[in-house]
């Protein structure tokens, strides 16, 4: 029988090619001292969008780029031990959460497990006001030192333009 081709396998040969072309260590702290918190969408390439190198912010990804508390332990951390003192928020148009309701994912997990998840998946209906409560999430958090350089946008994925919530 055949080996099934995974992509991880083309991934891992990818890997070796960057270890070829590798311009060795950077330095830990962000060049730019800011960290982004956007959506896992693989429609968003953050270092295009903004101009980005390697080196230069913290990327912070998860489903709808929410300010989940485990986003706020890593912002705590990109604070005060890394020295990052700016933070971009970063939801998107045509987001999966959009298209979900919190309590029916719930109920099927439920009904194919027999429990329900201990999270809750952040489901919501207006991305404006998940970048408004993100914000906010943010600059009412006491750990971070930094909470005055916050700010919030929605990339447009059928454009690729950024505007800006306020």
């Amino acid at each position: 029988m055949p080996h099934e081709r995974f992509v991880t396998d083309e991934l891992l040969y990818e890997a070796r090619l960057h270890s070829a072309r590798f311009g060795g260590m950077r330095p830990v702290v962000p060049a730019k001292r800011f960290a982004i918190v956007t959506c896992m969408d693989s429609r968003i390439d953050v270092f295009d969008l903004f101009g980005l190198a390697i080196g230069d912010a913290h990327v912070i990804r998860n489903a709808g780029g929410l300010v989940t508390d485990d986003v706020l332990r890593s912002l705590v951390l990109s604070q005060r031990v890394l020295q990052t003192r700016e933070v971009v928020l970063v939801h998107h148009t045509d987001c999966g959460l959009q298209t979900i309701r919190e309590d029916e994912i719930q109920a099927q997990l439920f009904a194919e497990t027999g429990e329900a998840p201990p999270y809750a998946f952040g489901a919501f209906e207006d991305v404006d006001d998940a970048v408004r409560h993100a914000l906010t999430r943010v600059r009412e958090h006491r750990f971070l030192p930094h909470r005055d350089r916050v700010r919030g946008f929605v990339y447009v994925v059928e454009t690729g333009d950024l505007r800006e919530v306020t």
